[in-house]
């Protein structure tokens, strides 16, 4: 059992065959967390609304795939949704990133809006796994400011990750190595794990929109069964909106009901 007061002990478990760092301590300190690729789940918790062509027990929203090689780059624009109360620990992240779709790489930049401890916690972030997330001090997140985050390769296998909060100007960028197969872009409202447990998804308000993405520097070209919604215990909680007119963001909504996308 681990009590209050005791050190934190560092501990890896095993999630879908891939390594998550995990740790374990006293009540009062902020969990760690741990995003990881799409788990795939059955299509069928009785939304409504949305014709998304995949469903996923920790991701939905948007994902483009394609050979070994396409993605070089990604950019992604939303808003931090708030989350309402729960009587347990729930969590909700928004991201924009490379790989992860149908493999177990995955480089990721993103916010978090989470309820745990009698409290609601925004913070950003970037990852690259198999590592946690890196949680991203000089950024004060908070409800529905504007995000704005990029992913892009540059020469010798560094990528070059920067978020920003473009309602109060504060930026974090870091250059990182990452080879991955590069075979997707994604852009999502994702339930993290907590302790190597795909944990429960917050509540977030809605619609929490996703608005405008690129790809490779260009529009993405979404098309309605790039979405795909979330399933957790049977249920749908999450489903996105049909892709804008231009093709390049949507909207997201708690719950089986698809909201209406974005004015574009």
């Amino acid at each position: 059992m681990i009590k209050a007061g005791m050190r934190l002990v560092a501990i890896a478990t095993t999630l879908g065959g891939w390594a998550v760092a995990s740790t374990l301590s006293s009540a009062s300190a902020a969990p760690v967390l741990a995003h990881h690729p799409r788990v795939v789940a059955a299509h069928g918790g009785g939304g409504s609304g949305s014709a998304a062509g995949w469903a996923s027990s920790n991701w939905s929203g948007y994902a483009i795939t394609g050979p070994n090689g396409t993605f070089t780059s990604a950019t992604g624009q939303w808003k931090v949704p708030s989350v309402s109360p729960s009587r347990k620990a729930t969590y909700s992240s928004n991201w924009v990133g490379i790989d992860g779709f149908n493999d177990s790489n995955l480089i990721q930049t993103g916010t978090e809006s989470d309820y745990y401890q009698g409290s609601a916690h925004y913070y950003a972030w970037w990852e690259i796994l198999p590592a946690a997330e890196t949680r991203i001090s000089s950024i004060s997140v908070h409800p529905n400011d504007s995000m704005s985050a990029s992913i892009v390769e540059g020469a010798g296998g560094l990528w070059t990750i920067t978020i920003t909060d473009t309602s109060n100007g504060q930026s974090f960028t870091t250059q990182q190595s990452y080879s991955g197969q590069l075979s997707s872009a994604e852009w999502i409202e994702e339930a993290p794990s907590v302790g190597g447990r795909i944990a429960p998804l917050a509540h977030y308000s809605s619609p929490t929109r996703f608005d405008p993405g690129t790809a490779n520097g260009a529009n993405p070209g979404l098309v309605a069964s790039d979405g795909g919604v979330m399933i957790q215990g049977g249920v749908q909680v999450s489903t996105p909106s049909n892709p804008d007119s231009d093709t390049d963001g949507f909207n997201m909504a708690y719950g089986s009901s698809a909201p209406s996308p974005p004015s574009s």
